[in-house]
């Protein structure tokens, strides 16, 4: 009898248990909602879902409308969210006094916890709906349709009601061979040719919402970066387009005929400030230019017309 201190027969896992409930199951008192008309696990709504609904390019720049069918927990359209069946209504539950909480008593020791009988609703229902058990909410999948908003960017979230509920829809857009977006800008590639980059000319190529005229200048290089403005996509959150910039890229010819190539050469040996040398043209005395194999005289032929051309100029002036 010297011993100081405190002692207790209590069994701590059977306080334990009637504290948090089953110590076997890992969900504690979720375990319990199945007893006494609480209705099964199966029916706690945790809050909204998240779906993910993919788009094209196309269909995310310009908006959509897309059907998809969800689940929601909603109200039970058999008892209207009562959680009983007709003719009977919710009761006071005997076990908490309505309170929804129960005091558990153990040697010592009072604790309050959450009713097991009524999940802490504080009303039982002797008669439980069939449809939902007790519960007053059902698993339901019901078809909706989504409106896109033109403009919506890869992996945004909106959030969307449903009934008296609401989830949460995560767009997933696909990238395009074509576009390269840039918040509500878009940048594309346009090819000419050596012609029109340098005589000028125009050029058609796709936009977002229409095909696009582009007016070449004479003189354009390559590389050159056009600014279409307000013909890019609509912005989401605030007003007006983004611009759609075009990068111009000069297609070399291929494959030319004789022709085009006696006509390229008779060019090249008149251009001035070529950096560098041209392939089959060689530097004569003076740091003239000359075609050095010219099997056809085309080449010939071009050089005597411009030089009689140049001849007729001259006498007209002198005349």
């Amino acid at each position: 009898g010297g011993q100081g201190g405190f002692r207790s027969n209590i069994d701590p896992e059977e306080l334990f248990r009637n504290i948090f409930g089953d110590k076997n199951s890992p969900f504690g008192n979720f375990a319990n909602f199945s007893q006494g008309g609480g209705g099964g696990a199966e029916h706690v709504d945790f809050g909204p879902k998240e779906y993910h609904v993919n788009l094209t390019f196309q269909q995310a720049a310009q908006g959509v409308s897309k059907d998809m069918y969800v689940s929601i927990m909603d109200t039970c359209n058999k008892c209207t969210g009562n959680g009983s069946e007709a003719g009977s209504k919710p009761e006071r539950c005997p076990s908490c006094n309505g309170t929804g909480m129960e005091t558990i008593s153990t040697g010592p020791f009072m604790m309050r916890s959450t009713c097991r009988r009524c999940s802490g609703r504080g009303t039982f229902n002797k008669n439980p709906c069939g449809e939902c058990k007790g519960v007053g909410q059902t698993n339901q999948r019901q078809k909706v349709t989504v409106p896109v908003p033109a403009g919506i960017e890869d992996g945004q979230t909106v959030r969307m009601p449903v009934g008296s509920k609401e989830v949460f829809i995560t767009f997933k857009v696909e990238k395009s061979e074509y576009f390269t977006r840039k918040g509500a800008d878009v940048h594309t590639e346009a090819s000419i040719s050596l012609a029109q980059s340098a005589l000028g000319g125009t050029v058609r190529v796709q936009g977002i919402y229409e095909d696009l005229n582009i007016q070449i200048p004479a003189g354009t290089p390559s590389h050159t970066r056009m600014r279409m403005s307000e013909k890019g996509i609509k912005k989401v959150s605030g007003f007006g387009h983004g611009d759609h910039y075009i990068n111009i890229k000069i297609k070399p010819p291929k494959n030319m005929t004789n022709k085009q190539s006696a006509l390229l050469k008779a060019f090249a040996e008149i251009e001035k400030d070529t950096p560098g040398t041209v392939l089959g043209l060689t530097y004569a005395l003076g740091g003239k230019k000359v075609v050095m194999e010219d099997k056809d005289g085309l080449v010939a032929d071009i050089r005597e017309a411009l030089e009689d051309d140049d001849k007729s100029t001259e006498e007209g002036k002198s005349s």
